[in-house]
């Protein structure tokens, strides 16, 4: 009999949700980077085979918010947690256990009511003994239905852990054509490139201030035009992005149209200008018209 069905995936910033979700896929769907709270919005994956289709949840890292942004964040991930079929909590083997991992056992106790399974990533960064000792203590904290270390950047144990949540799916039809990986518009993905790009050549000097908003799309056949806008908080982050000359914000169109093409299929036309709208992060308006509305999913 056929399973479907959903899975969120949930945790703190940079424990490796995004890589594992990429790694199932195949292909790079969502943006990865060292910078915490990468990922924004919940981004939904579809892997679908002959025995199964598993929609994957992948969520904002859960974290102590700090403005309107970090709220929508929370509020996105923590939501995730009901009306799911499977939930995949997951830690990063090699730190301790902390406030904010207690926060969110505290949320599944209260909330959960599907099979919860941790996953420990990293494993391979620690010895038997300290895989031990640390399955011991999550052991403690909650009763999950199973703790599977794995490496989501080297695709240890996701075979075992991909027939695992296959056994524990409910029965149902294909919810999504079978090529289908996700239900997010082309738009999203592509313009996530373009922030992917900023995150990893500003490192901390931009990123949590920055967020992308399509202003044009065109697209035929074979090609695709998009001018985007970069909207930072301060007059000195867009100096900053633009760089020396124009150069800074020449790399980062260079790379994500890279991206682009590899995702799309298609040449790719990118036009980028950096606008400044300060304390975006904090007022309702900016948040919803960047993309940014709790509404959607809920």
């Amino acid at each position: 009999m056929y399973k479907s069905g959903f899975i969120s995936i949930i945790g703190r910033p940079n424990v490796g949700k995004s890589t594992l979700l990429n790694h199932i896929l195949k292909t790079k769907l969502v943006i990865t980077s060292p910078t915490a709270q990468t990922t924004r919005n919940t981004v939904q994956g579809i892997y679908t085979d002959e025995e199964a289709q598993m929609i994957f949840l992948d969520t904002p890292g859960i974290h102590k918010p700090q403005d309107g942004l970090g709220s929508f964040m929370n509020a996105t991930a923590l939501g995730s947690i009901a009306g799911t079929d499977i939930i995949l909590l997951m830690e990063a083997a090699d730190e301790r256990i902390g406030k904010g991992d207690r926060f969110i056992v505290e949320r599944l106790k209260s909330e959960a009511e599907c099979p919860v399974y941790l996953l420990l990533n990293k494993s391979d960064l620690l010895t038997k003994d300290e895989m031990l000792a640390k399955l011991t203590q999550w052991s403690a904290l909650y009763p999950f239905k199973e703790i599977i270390p794995i490496s989501a950047l080297n695709g240890d144990n996701l075979d075992d852990l991909m027939a695992t949540l296959k056994s524990d799916l409910p029965e149902g039809d294909q919810i999504y054509p079978e090529e289908m990986i996700t239900d997010h518009p082309e738009q999203f993905i592509l313009s996530e490139f373009i922030r992917e790009k900023i995150l990893y050549f500003t490192h901390d000097e931009i990123p949590h201030d920055v967020a992308i908003v399509i202003q044009q799309w065109e697209e035929d056949d074979d090609h695709i035009h998009i001018m985007a806008d970069i909207v930072v908080n301060r007059k000195s982050q867009k100096g900053i992005l633009i760089g020396k000359q124009g150069a800074m914000i020449k790399k980062i169109k260079q790379q994500a149209r890279r991206d682009m093409r590899r995702f799309s299929g298609k040449n790719v036309d990118l036009e980028l200008y950096v606008k400044v709208e300060k304390d975006w992060r904090n007022k309702q308006t900016y948040l919803k018209e960047f993309g940014y509305n709790s509404d959607d999913y809920s």
